[in-house]
C-alpha cells in the first residue's frame, strides 16, 4: 500500500471532520468507567518508573492528552490531522500539540516515559504496524509503560461518511488481542495485560499494556 496515500486520505478525513468528531466523542471518558481505569492504572505505571514526559499519539482532538493531564502527567499530544491540532489547542490551552505522524515519529530516542495511541493505530495498514512499533519503542526509554486501545475483530472496513455526515475516506482495521499483542512482543515489548470490552468506546474494544524491553 502507498504510505503518503492513505496518510494523505487519512489527513484529509480527519481534517473535514475534526469539529464534529471532536463534539462527539467529547463527554465519552464519562460513560467509560474501565476505560478511565485502564488510564488512571497507565499514569500509577508512568509514575512507578519515575515519572516523565508522556506522548498520546493520535490524539485527535486532545481529550485523552487532556484527562491524563488531570491524572498528574506531563502530556503531549501528536495528531497527523492539522485540524484536529487547531481543536485540540483550542480546547485544552495550557496543553502541548503537535502536528506529527507516528509514522516517523519527530521525537528523540528515549525521550517518553510512556505512550497511548488510543484507538489510533486503527487506521495503520497491517504492513506498517511494525514500521510504527519500531518508532514507539523507539522514543520510548527501556522500561516504559504503553497502553492500546484499538476495536476487536478481523475484518477491515472503508469509512467513506461519518462525524455529521461529512465524506471520509480511511480504512478502520479491526484486529484481535492476540495478533497486536504478537507485533508487540516482536518489536520489542513485553505485554502485561490485555482485556476486552464492550463500551461507548467501541462495541467490542480491546486494552493492552506493554513495556518497552531494554
Amino acid at each position: 500500500m502507498n504510505t503518503e496515500g492513505w496518510l494523505a486520505d487519512t489527513r484529509k478525513s480527519y481534517d473535514t471532520v475534526a469539529d464534529s468528531y471532536a463534539d462527539q466523542v467529547r463527554d465519552l471518558l464519562d460513560q467509560t468507567p474501565y476505560e478511565r481505569a485502564a488510564l488512571a492504572l497507565f499514569a500509577d505505571l508512568v509514575r512507578a518508573t519515575g515519572g516523565g514526559p508522556v506522548a498520546d499519539l493520535g490524539c485527535g482532538p486532545g481529550r485523552i492528552a487532556a484527562h491524563l493531564r488531570e491524572l498528574g502527567l506531563d502530556t503531549l499530544g501528536i495528531d497527523l490531522s492539522p485540524a484536529m491540532i487547531a481543536v485540540a489547542r483550542r480546547d485544552h490551552p495550557g496543553l502541548r500539540f503537535e502536528v506529527g505522524s507516528m509514522t516517523d515519529l519527530d521525537l528523540a530516542d528515549a525521550s517518553m516515559a510512556g505512550l497511548v495511541a488510543w484507538y489510533s493505530l486503527i487506521h495503520i495498514p497491517d504492513d506498517e504496524i511494525s514500521s510504527v512499533l519500531t518508532h514507539f519503542r523507539r522514543v520510548l526509554r527501556p522500561g516504559g509503560p504503553m497502553l492500546l486501545g484499538f476495536h476487536v475483530g478481523d475484518e477491515s472496513q472503508l469509512k467513506t461518511q461519518g462525524y455529521g455526515g461529512h465524506p471520509m475516506k480511511v480504512h478502520v482495521h479491526r484486529r484481535r488481542p492476540d495478533r497486536v499483542a504478537a507485533w508487540l512482543n516482536d518489536a520489542g515489548f513485553t505485554v502485561e495485560a490485555q482485556t476486552t470490552l464492550t463500551s461507548a468506546e467501541s462495541t467490542l474494544g480491546g486494552i493492552l499494556f506493554a513495556r518497552r524491553r531494554p
